[in-house]
């Protein structure tokens, strides 16, 4: 049975709300660095909202701070995000084939990994009211944890604003430790790019480079590495969730 727009809006809003209070705690880390870079209340808010990115904001945010070029920026942000363009390709699968183009288009304004992964899960067709309903709270979430983060480094003292600053960090090590751990390549290639990084901020010519510039050499250069070495098999390929629902016809 087709949801209806009640059901996915319902469903939409049960799903955002784990989602919304989680980046609005994370978010306020991230403002906490929007304060040391400059920014205000409302231009973390601004960017936050419609960058909708935690390593995208944070990357940007450095970058702001050093007073980078807006095409170095703007590369920065595609290559720290083209991970959601695989899951824009995948999540393609899960929309009603009946979706118009700007049905579409919203919907991937607001792909983040926890977004897509509770829009994947769903028995039925991703539709726009469910989409929106996840994704809106989400966002204010996020940007308005990034506007309270600057606010609170106007306001607690320099030593609470440093100890806040460093949360942001350990959202990172809580992101790639487990996989790390489950899998060695993933191990091997954190500990790579932790060396390299550091390499490459003291030997020239890469220590001339903007910090913006080497993450993304770095970037292009171990996923490719990865990929050309350890590439992953292909597997059997699922059913589209048009063909099972036909199935079931």
């Amino acid at each position: 049975m087709q949801s209806t727009f009640k059901t996915d809006l319902k469903d939409g809003l049960r799903d955002t709300i784990p989602i919304t209070l989680g980046y609005f705690a994370v978010a306020l880390s991230l403002g906490i660095i929007g304060k040391q870079v400059g920014l205000t209340a409302f231009q973390g808010f601004l960017s936050s909202y419609f960058t909708l990115s935690s390593t995208g904001g944070f990357a940007a945010f450095l970058l702001i701070g050093d007073n980078a070029p807006y095409v170095e920026m703007a590369i920065m942000m595609l290559v720290v995000n083209a991970r959601y363009l695989l899951m824009g390709a995948s999540l393609t699968q899960r929309l009603d084939p009946a979706a118009p183009f700007w049905h579409r288009l919203l919907i991937a304004q607001g792909i983040t990994d926890e977004i897509f992964g509770v829009s994947v899960a769903r028995k039925d067709f991703v539709r726009l009211p469910y989409s929106l309903a996840v994704i809106i709270p989400a966002s204010i979430g996020w940007a308005g944890g990034t506007a309270v983060g600057i606010l609170m480094g106007s306001i607690f003292p320099q030593r609470v604003v440093m100890a806040l600053g460093v949360a942001l960090y350990g959202m990172f090590l809580a992101i790639f430790i487990p996989p790390a751990r489950k899998n060695k390549v993933i191990a091997g290639l954190v500990v790579l790019s932790f060396a390299l990084s550091f390499v490459c901020t003291k030997v020239a010519p890469f220590s001339k480079l903007s910090s913006g510039n080497r993450i993304i050499l770095l970037t292009v250069l171990l996923a490719g590495l990865a990929a050309l070495l350890f590439p992953v098999p292909d597997d059997e390929p699922e059913p589209s969730l048009k063909d099972e629902v036909d199935g079931h016809a």
